[in-house]
């Protein structure tokens, strides 16, 4: 399996995620522009983690996105279905407590995390509501979420631009840096079949989120999403 198709079946995706695992962070550097440090770190502001909480870092990769929260004295459960990307990540990070898991299938209790956060993962799970519902049932109440996706860019024009720059730019240059270029054909596809910001607010209160907002990066290329369970 080279790629995924838009109906994100879990193994499909998995299976693609494996194959992209050992260059995953470079390829999204190169791929972003630089921008990716710079969304990772508006997401480690959000969370702001503090010493002996518990955090879920859910499609966590190989857990570059989970250094911050460890950094500031959290617990947090790096989580992911790809057991390529938790096999590279061990070998990175191996004192951190890696999780295979899936996210319409968490395999934590009730109200365990008091912050759950995701980033360009939940645009992965086959069904994003079930997604949303679940990590709503591992947080504690008062805890909070941390959504980072990719969304739609505000401003007319530029939004034309980069959707040229997903179809025809994006796939040639991760042919160049990836071990699997088909798989950011993917990636492009699924942006495009992607909410806007609102649309995904809507499905956060849906799924019985409170306190929804967000707040653009790079333009609206990117949306940091965020909520509480009351």
């Amino acid at each position: 399996m080279t790629r995924a198709s838009l109906d994100k079946q879990p193994h499909e995706v998995a299976s693609m995620f494996d194959g992209v695992a050992a260059n995953y962070d470079l390829t999204n550097d190169v791929i972003s522009l630089g921008q990716a440090r710079l969304w990772r770190k508006a997401v480690a502001t959000a969370v702001d983690a503090r010493p002996a909480q518990k955090i879920l870092d859910l499609a966590a990769g190989t857990a570059t996105s989970s250094q911050p929260f460890a950094q500031a004295g959290a617990y947090v459960v790096p989580c992911d279905f790809s057991l390529g990307m938790l096999e590279v990540g061990k070998r990175r990070h191996p004192w951190m407590p890696f999780t295979a898991g899936d996210g319409m299938r968490l395999p934590f209790k009730d109200e365990v995390f008091d912050t759950v956060t995701i980033s360009f993962g939940l645009r992965n799970i086959q069904d994003t509501e079930t997604a949303l519902r679940e990590l709503y049932r591992v947080t504690k109440p008062g805890g909070r979420v941390v959504i980072c996706e990719f969304s739609q860019p505000t401003w007319a024009p530029f939004r034309t631009v980069y959707t040229e720059y997903l179809m025809r730019a994006l796939p040639p240059t991760a042919r160049a840096v990836s071990s699997n270029p088909d798989a950011y054909v993917y990636l492009a596809e699924s942006i495009r079949a992607w909410p806007d910001q609102p649309g995904l607010a809507a499905l956060l209160q849906k799924a019985g989120w409170s306190k929804v907002a967000w707040r653009n990066l790079t333009g609206g290329v990117v949306a940091l999403h965020r909520a509480t369970r009351a």
